[in-house]
């Protein structure tokens, strides 16, 4: 599909996943199209890094069954065949025991809640599962959708611990369309999976990805610009510029900003102070999270839940139950994430102090985990990660037209109901592109 504007020059500010998708759609449509981000490297939260001696992604990442947009990315890109699947299996941290949560047999037996409650929890889960229509949970709090589902107790045992690690003082603003999201997704997940836990990555990681994703970018004559630090997007004349930090300004026909609310209202200054409001509107969580090489596995569950308080991290990833530790040099590679509000006092630590909280906590929950068997430790942060869903978020998700024109803002905060994963970000760059090139003609 050509764009009817053929040749416009299009100017596309983050290079992460949607950005990225964005410039293939748009180059492939016939247009100019330049990636500008300030990162050395691309891939924004997909991006990966080296420890020591490994190189992986920065946060986690997987990929299910269910993901039909991102897996038919990948096969756009030609990387099908280098995605390897694996059956997986959920611990959970309750009272300071470890459990399995992997089957129907190990919910049955899940000691912390008795028959009646877990009936109510499993009516909670199939209930949002097979709710096709999720606009009306947007005018219901979270926990108040939880409660009437799964009962008080429930929801104070297991709910309640597993909101606040996620979201913190934000699940006393956020709407059931939050829970419903995550649910609906994990449920696909499995029903795709014949009720297994089937989860996916590519060979490599997004370093994989993202070095093929260069590749197909630049056959398709995309200008990829790293180290570009964009400081201001205004419209001059007949064009529009985006004037970067140190000095140079750059100038396209149509700019696509793909930067988190906050950081859009900064570059966008010009727009209309109802616009900036809406912007400012959007509440955002962040995260601080630790990649720590293991010489040894820890339980061989690839997802840790944690109902604990006294944790001060909000989950355990173990991605060598996912992924072959041939691949971390025959080590294990564990994700402590904390998701951290704007607010939270994580921001102020340093990685000693990340270290020297994370550690201790680690070794109550496993026993025979060892600090001195601790090869790696590395803290990634990244101060805009989820929008929180609030309630009647669809009233203040900032539209992608905006009053100046020529300048577009495409944002994972334009992900309603839904959940942020590569999938939702990749199904919206479809999205946006086919509005773009639609407003085009």
């Amino acid at each position: 599909m050509r764009d009817g504007g053929s040749g416009r020059r299009w100017g596309i500010v983050g290079g992460g996943m949607l950005g990225l998708t964005l410039a293939l759609r748009l180059a492939r449509a016939g247009g100019r199209v330049t990636v500008l981000d300030a990162a050395p490297q691309l891939g924004g939260l997909a991006s990966a890094w080296s420890l020591d001696g490994v190189v992986w992604d920065r946060f986690y990442h997987v990929t299910l069954l269910s993901d039909r947009h991102l897996r038919a990315l990948l096969a756009e890109l030609g990387l099908t065949d280098e995605v390897r699947w694996a059956v997986t299996r959920t611990g959970f941290l309750v009272d300071g025991r470890l459990h399995s949560l992997s089957s129907s047999l190990d919910f049955l037996r899940f000691p912390p809640l008795g028959v009646i409650d877990k009936a109510r929890l499993a009516l909670t889960v199939l209930r949002a599962a097979h709710l096709r229509d999720p606009r009306s949970l947007e005018a219901i709090p979270v926990v108040d959708w939880l409660t009437r589902w799964s009962g008080r107790s429930v929801v104070e045992r297991i709910w309640l611990p597993l909101l606040r690690a996620k979201l913190g003082r934000n699940v006393e603003i956020a709407s059931a369309a939050f829970i419903w999201a995550n649910i609906a997704r994990l449920y696909a997940a499995r029903r795709a999976g014949m009720k297994r836990e089937m989860f996916g990555h590519v060979a490599g990681g997004y370093a994989r990805v993202l070095a093929r994703f260069g590749e197909v970018l630049a056959a398709e004559g995309v200008d990829v610009r790293l180290g570009f630090s964009a400081r201001r997007v205004r419209r001059a004349s007949d064009a529009i510029t985006v004037e970067q930090r140190a000095s140079g300004t750059l100038s396209f026909d149509r700019v696509v900003v793909t930067a988190p609310a906050p950081v859009a209202a900064e570059l966008c200054a010009d727009l209309a102070a109802a616009e900036l409001d809406r912007l400012a509107a959007v509440r955002y969580q962040g995260i601080v999270c630790a990649s720590l090489l293991l010489r040894r596995p820890l339980a061989g569950y690839y997802v840790t839940n944690l109902a604990d308080p006294w944790v001060p991290f909000t989950g355990v990833i173990e991605m060598s139950a996912l992924v072959d530790r041939a691949a971390f040099g025959g080590r294990t590679l564990v994700y402590l994430p904390r998701y951290a509000a704007q607010d939270d006092e994580a921001w102020g630590w340093s990685d000693d102090e990340v270290r020297a909280r994370f550690l201790p906590a680690l070794a109550r929950i496993y026993p025979g985990f060892d600090a001195g068997a601790v090869d790696a430790f590395r803290v990634a942060r990244a101060r805009y990660v989820l929008a929180i869903p609030t309630l009647h978020y669809s009233r203040i998700v900032p539209p992608m037209t905006t009053s100046v024109p020529g300048v577009f803002h495409v944002n994972t905060a334009q992900i309603v109901n839904g959940t942020l994963n590569v999938n939702e970000t990749v199904a919206l760059a479809d999205r946006a592109a086919r509005d773009l090139l639609e407003a085009g003609r």
